[in-house]
């Protein structure tokens, strides 16, 4: 019996992006109105007063790193669906949901959750690092956007089931 393997929701149908490029036209202006709306609403309830500097100066580097710590979280993904082989039936009915449908199982769960917060934390670090330069902005400052950012633009994609 031949056993088939099946590539979803990693970031989004991984396949979709190969097969129509032309998604590509709406992942990448997408991911830049996200970022960005979501670093100046935290500037905003920051109460900042130059949004407009250190909007200038930051929303490329949060958006190339957010892809960057996304790819993370879809490799971890990518591990999960990649185990199926060595590890046979029970990792396939169990953890080997998490392509299609992360709500099938407890473990398939638990390891698409394990995905998103490692992409988050990713995304809390590399933000971080990319505002240690920015002298427009306090340390409490630093800590509040990239923990806001951090939650907010996690890949929480990798939970909607394919089916």
């Amino acid at each position: 019996m031949k056993r088939e393997h099946r590539l979803y929701n990693v970031i989004l149908p991984i396949w979709m992006l190969v097969i129509f490029p032309q998604v590509w036209l709406i992942v990448i202006p997408g991911n830049l109105i996200i970022d960005c709306l979501v670093l100046f609403l935290t500037l905003l309830a920051l109460k900042h007063q130059g949004k407009g500097g250190v909007m200038k100066k930051l929303w490329w580097k949060f958006w190339l790193l957010g892809f960057a710590a996304d790819a993370v979280g879809a490799a971890w993904m990518l591990l999960g669906w990649l185990l199926t082989v060595p590890f046979g039936s029970w990792w396939e009915s169990s953890v080997g949901h998490i392509m299609h449908n992360p709500f099938a199982h407890p473990a398939a769960f638990l390891w698409t959750l394990v995905g998103v917060a490692l992409a988050g934390v990713c995304i809390y670090f590399f933000d971080k690092k990319a505002m240690s330069r920015c002298e427009l902005l306090t340390i409490r400052e630093k800590r509040i956007i990239a923990l806001t950012m951090a939650v907010v633009t996690a890949p929480w994609l990798f939970f909607i089931p394919m089916y």
